[in-house]
């Protein structure tokens, strides 16, 4: 789709602006008061703060210890202080910031690498260095982001900087030239693209950000062409593993930096080559790719979520609403819209990447405040066995597809349950990322686990990791009564789970009720588990979660609850600090759960 336009690249390739430019004072008087005052607090009081010291034992103990919040935490709070900082210079103008942000490029070209010590490797996958090599840099995802950042800068205050010192901007040139357009035109990185090699949201992430590097600086026309040829391909590269529905297996929040960041890239390449990448915006697999975020929402900051995203997610920026109208979707504009009237900070205080600030303080003011948004509707995403359903009180989602997905967890056939806007059969999501998280131990950690999701187990088998772990024989019928999915996932499971066929039927009975019937043919006694946030109160036949409702149960045996106290800081976003996990045995072949 995108390799066959480098034919048609004109022969001069412009620059991007990213926002307007220090200099244009009407642009920046016009942001409204409330968001001018708010944006300036931030940046006089990053005037008053400290920059944070970053050691070479800070970059070790992630290959150490495996910890990598305490490092990641030193390094973000410096962007995101140099974004609060240049916020204020472009809208006081004044020069009041100019030494400060100074100080906060000089200590970021400085530092030895610009990737985290959880990407610091050459392979996917590969060993991970303790240190960053200086003379062998690695493209990952913030140093791309890194680069576009300071280039960002240097697009909206190169004659600003220029009358500090000239060095500031020249140092800049050299870093990003050294640290990323060589290494990207002289180096393969397994998120380029390679073959049938499954690729997820680096690729769109990195090369929008490779792409807004290239396009805010003064690069010459022969290194633009290189880097778009290159772009473009990875670009194929990433959609090629998107089926035509656009649902992202790896979940809403990486929704936000793959559909989103295709966006960014397709956004600076219309702006370099104008009319060339036009077309592609009508294209209905990017249109889908967009809409997937609108589909997943359930109500408020709620969202069905699977994979490594997480149940409560920040509301929506300018960016979905860009997305909307660049692809013609009036239904994912004005649910953005609306979404992001709920923020409580439109400025995006904690964001490092500053153009999706720019957009933000620029574009936001102009979104109409009164739109409403369409009702919400049922979504069938066969690319990954994604299947929605909605009435009036219900929003289920039934999960089937692979346990080989890109950040997955060993979900094939659970549940996800919300009754009023109120999470009834949750998905836990994952912890704060360690070095556990992405290595051959993953699936130790308990939320990864089918056990831990609103499926059964075998004895003590559970479900496996690896593509081959899959459902079968997933059908679906919607019509305005009933919808009703069902599936097969006895192949989730190894062969020493015994199980023979494990037939899973979930029906949404509109304006009455939901039931899962499963049914159950193996030789091994099979557990049920439902997840909730609610502590349950188990009677024979039925399971109360006081003030949301009822499960009446046929076929189970005594069922037990086991709570489980939540600590880790992510998990705490999205649920409180007990969540419960039933144990419902099938005492016979067949177990009716009546949801009401």
């Amino acid at each position: 789709m995108f390799s066959k336009m480098a034919a048609r690249l004109p022969d001069t390739l412009s620059d991007f602006s990213p926002a307007a430019p220090r200099g244009d004072r009407v642009i920046w008087a016009a942001v409204p008061a409330p968001i001018r005052d708010a944006v300036l607090f931030d940046a006089e009081e990053t005037l008053q703060r400290t920059w944070p010291l970053i050691r070479a034992s800070d970059y070790r103990e992630y290959g150490e210890t495996g910890n990598r919040s305490r490092f990641e935490d030193l390094y973000f709070t410096r962007r995101r202080m140099l974004n609060n900082l240049v916020l204020g210079e472009l809208l006081e103008g004044e020069g009041r910031f100019l030494g400060a942000i100074a100080d906060g490029i000089f200590l970021i070209v400085e530092e030895s690498g610009w990737q985290l010590p959880a990407h610091n490797s050459y392979e996917r996958g590969g060993p991970r260095s303790l240190l960053p090599d200086v003379s062998k840099p690695v493209i990952d995802l913030f140093a791309a982001e890194t680069a576009a950042l300071l280039a960002t800068v240097v697009a909206l205050m190169r004659d600003e900087l220029d009358s500090v010192s000239p060095q500031i901007v020249s140092r800049i040139e050299r870093e990003v030239e050294s640290r990323i357009f060589k290494p990207y035109l002289g180096t393969h990185f397994w998120w380029m693209g390679r073959g049938t090699e499954r690729m997820n949201n680096w690729t769109a992430w990195i090369t929008q950000n490779v792409l807004l590097s290239v396009f805010c600086l003064r690069t010459d026309q022969m290194l633009r062409r290189n880097v778009v040829e290159k772009a473009l391909g990875s670009l194929d590269a990433f959609l090629k593993d998107y089926a035509e529905d656009g649902a992202c297996e790896e979940g809403v929040v990486y929704y936000r930096h793959a559909a989103l960041c295709l966006h960014g890239a397709m956004t600076i390449l219309d702006s370099a080559a104008p009319g060339v990448f036009t077309s592609l915006w009508g294209e209905p697999k990017i249109r889908n790719m967009a809409e997937y975020i609108l589909n997943m929402h359930v109500a408020d900051r709620s969202y069905f979520n699977f994979a490594d995203s997480s149940a409560v997610v920040d509301p929506c920026s300018v960016r979905e609403y860009l997305f909307g109208k660049a692809v013609g979707s009036e239904a994912l504009a004005s649910f953005a819209a609306a979404d992001r009237a709920t923020a409580a900070n439109q400025h995006l205080p904690q964001e490092w990447n500053l153009w999706y600030r720019l957009q933000e303080l620029l574009v936001g003011p102009t979104i109409p405040d009164n739109i409403q948004p369409q009702p919400k509707r049922d979504s069938v995403y066969p690319g990954i066995g994604l299947f929605i359903a909605r009435d009036e009180r219900f929003a289920l989602a039934v999960k089937g597809g692979h346990n080989g997905e890109s950040h997955n967890h060993n979900d094939v056939g659970s549940v996800t349950l919300y009754k009023d806007g109120r999470p009834f059969l949750i998905d836990v999501g994952v912890e704060t990322y360690t070095a556990k998280t992405f290595s051959p131990q993953r699936y130790d950690i308990w939320t990864m686990q089918s056990a831990f999701h609103n499926l059964p187990r075998f004895g003590d088998v559970m479900q496996s990791d690896g593509e081959e772990f899959a459902a079968q024989n997933m059908a679906a019928e919607f019509n305005p009564a009933e919808a009703r999915i069902s599936l097969e996932i006895a192949g989730a499971y190894r062969n020493e789970a015994q199980v023979r066929s494990y037939q899973r039927t979930v029906t949404l009975r509109r304006g009455r009720h939901i039931e899962i019937a499963d049914v159950y043919d193996g030789d091994v006694p099979a557990v049920l588990s439902l997840m909730t946030c609610v502590e349950p109160q188990v009677s024979p036949g039925a399971i109360d979660l006081p003030s949301l409702g009822r499960i009446e149960v046929e076929g189970a045996g005594k069922m037990d609850v086991e709570p489980i106290e939540i600590r880790d800081a992510r998990l705490r976003i999205s649920w409180p600090s007990m969540i419960y996990r039933l144990l419902v045995p099938l005492a016979e072949k067949r177990l009716t759960l009546r949801i009401v």
